[in-house]
């Protein structure tokens, strides 16, 4: 662990050794405070120190968290189960880049149960943490307006959006709707009806919406025959009409199961070649398939199927709002060794009550379904991808298509990689790589470097492209990206040669494609071809390429330009006796330029430089100004 630890900031290696043992959530943070991983634990101390042991096997992406990771944050939990939750919460709210990422593919509705006096019901897109209970998604719209349709022909629940506040409802602020008169509504605003009377229908609109149809028209026909044992016949007809309006909407429900028992059946479907998985829940209530949801899965490098179906599954019970009596998955959890599900288990026995198994069928009834539910995730992977080829075909610019046709390429150059070396008479040699995106500069992206290989005064191009190839792919390599798919040498053979050479060393030539671009000619040279490449000059491929080689040329010579001036500016410093390079780059960073500099006053200068050098640069200056007075009398 030393090892790991050595480059590591002091704090973080004295808090690993000070963090706590019980449950909790951990977040690694980079120097800018930045999440990069949000984790739990049953021992945080354990489990934290755990990353940066040397005997530990990690993938490449959290190989490369734990190398940016500058700090760690926990909070400590009570229990497994409310890590989770609060694990779940926190990856949704702050996004890191290294957590698998699981999304909706679009909005899909909800059934909202909003968080107010007598609670509205109403179908919405939009879910806000305000204390409303969401149920859905609902994939298939369809399903959701039947059910919508089923609580409006059953319940009598308002539909206003009054402000139905104790004060208001005494002091007689509403007058009842034709939503009252034509018994739709109870009539809350007026107080016609009790908040008790009106929460007891809101708790048995979430029985239905949970797929708990039966028993809800057992509770139903109890109180029908209670109304009408106490001769209340109006009453017990209206609860007749809702236990039928009931009965009609569970007969259009798919019987899957015979044995009528509530289960969630989840299966997952991974397609590593495209880095995507998708994950398929079916909610199956009193034996009928009642829903059905989907995740995707990204951030997938380096996760077995097991931590997958495993993330799917706590995401979405740490938002859940009811647990079956027992869990179907397509792969099981517990069979991988670094799976830890006693927190999901200790979870679902807290909603439930009692142990809720978590079983993986191998066959019957059970098998099938979730065999079933396997087809539905490996479908809408299919659908997936063909989705993403539709939104690339229709967003790649016509130049990026064309010189992917151009070079022969398996794939498009989507991101580009643009390599230029500049110097000044053999002097200030430097080197600029810039990043095009779709044909996009990626500013943000671009990087420039002082070469330190050549010797001053002897221009050795070979050599300083060396040296930018070398340190920028070996970065990459050690970050695992992000890789170009093209990569731009502005140069003819020679150039291109010394490039190849470097990647073949570091044995990342086969990750993406390098030419190298002669200017005169605009000639395109491949490794391996005697033969250059020439394209029409009218093309787009060649005009892209042009556009790469010349912002990356620009690029170099604005920054050797910048690094000219500067050392201009403090040689003239350097002329005055005692100050040293260092003193004169702390000058001008402080008072911008040399003409800054003479103007300062001594006791300006001394607070930067101490009183002996501040005196001694109003002297040279003096001296300088007195020698150029009486030059020009004379």
């Amino acid at each position: 662990m030393s090892e790991i630890l050595e480059d590591k900031p002091d704090a973080l290696v004295q808090k690993l050794d000070s963090l706590p043992t019980e449950p909790g959530v951990y977040k690694f943070l980079d120097t800018d405070e930045s999440v990069l991983y949000v984790g739990k634990a049953k021992n945080l101390r354990n489990r934290v120190r755990t990353y940066f042991q040397q005997s530990r096997q990690r993938d490449g992406r959290i190989a490369v968290m734990v190398r940016k990771a500058a700090d760690v944050d926990v909070i400590v939990t009570d229990t497994e189960a409310e890590a989770l939750i609060l694990e779940n919460n926190q990856i949704k709210e702050l996004q890191p880049r290294y957590n698998v990422n699981l999304r909706d593919d679009k909005t899909y509705p909800y059934i909202c149960i909003k968080n107010e006096r007598f609670p509205r019901v109403f179908k919405t897109r939009t879910v806000k943490q305000d204390g409303s209970k969401y149920f859905g998604p609902y994939t298939d719209v369809s399903k959701m307006n039947k059910m919508m349709d089923a609580i409006r022909s059953v319940f009598q629940l308002r539909t206003c959006s009054l402000d139905l506040s104790e004060e208001k409802i005494e002091a007689g602020k509403y007058d009842v709707c034709l939503q009252h008169h034509i018994d739709n509504c109870k009539g809350p605003c007026e107080g016609l009806q009790s908040e008790a009377d009106y929460m007891e229908t809101i708790e048995q609109v979430e029985k239905l919406l949970n797929g708990q149809t039966q028993e809800l028209i057992d509770l139903l026909k109890d109180e029908m025959q209670s109304q009408s044992d106490r001769h209340n016949f109006e009453e017990a007809a209206r609860l007749r009409d809702q236990i039928q309006a009931l009965k009609k909407y569970s007969q259009d429900q798919k019987i899957v199961s015979q044995d009528f028992a509530d289960r969630d059946v989840f299966a997952l479907h991974v397609d590593r070649d495209d880095g995507i998985a998708c994950g398929v829940l079916f909610q199956v209530r009193e034996g009928k398939m009642i829903g059905k949801r989907h995740k995707y899965l990204r951030h997938i490098e380096g996760r077995t199927d097991e931590e997958l179906i495993l993330s799917f599954v706590e995401n979405y019970y740490a938002d859940a709002h009811f647990v079956p009596e027992e869990v179907l998955l397509s792969h099981d959890p517990s069979a991988h060794p670094a799976q830890d599900t006693h927190a999901l288990q200790e979870l679902l026995r807290q909603a439930q009550g009692r142990q809720v198994p978590i079983n993986v069928p191998q066959q019957g009834d059970k098998a099938s379904l979730v065999r079933m539910a396997a087809s539905n995730a490996k479908l809408l992977v299919g659908e997936w991808k063909t989705q993403q080829m539709k939104r690339e075909r229709d967003r790649i610019p016509e130049s990026v298509k064309a010189l992917r046709g151009e070079l022969g390429m398996d794939d498009l150059p989507h991101r580009i990689d643009g390599i230029d070396v500049s110097h000044h008479g053999g002097k200030e040699t430097v080197a600029s790589c810039v990043v095009f995106t779709d044909a996009t500069p990626r500013k943000s992206d671009y990087r420039t470097y002082k070469i330190r290989s050549t010797d001053e005064g002897t221009p050795d191009d070979y050599q300083a492209m060396r040296e930018i190839v070398e340190r920028r792919y070996r970065r990459m390599l050690d970050e695992d990206g992000p890789w170009p798919d093209l990569v731009v040498i502005d140069g003819g053979k020679g150039q291109l040669n010394t490039a190849v050479e470097v990647l073949e060393d570091l044995g990342a030539l086969d990750r993406f494609q390098v030419i190298g671009l002669a200017k005169r000619l605009e000639e395109i040279y491949k490794p391996g071809d005697s033969a250059p490449v020439l394209i029409g000059k009218d093309s787009p491929a060649l005009q892209l390429l042009q556009k790469v080689r010349n912002e990356a040329h620009r690029f170099a010579v604005t920054y050797q330009r910048k690094r000219r001036k500067k050392k201009t500016l403090q040689s003239e410093l350097l002329d005055i006796h005692g100050i040293g390079p260092k003193t004169a780059q702390k000058l001008l960073g402080e008072f911008g330029s040399v003409a800054k500099v003479k103007e300062a006053d001594e006791a300006a200068l001394a607070e930067v430089v101490g009183p002996a050098k501040a005196e001694t640069i109003v002297g040279y200056y003096t001296n300088a100004d007195e020698t150029a007075g009486v030059n020009a009398e004379s």
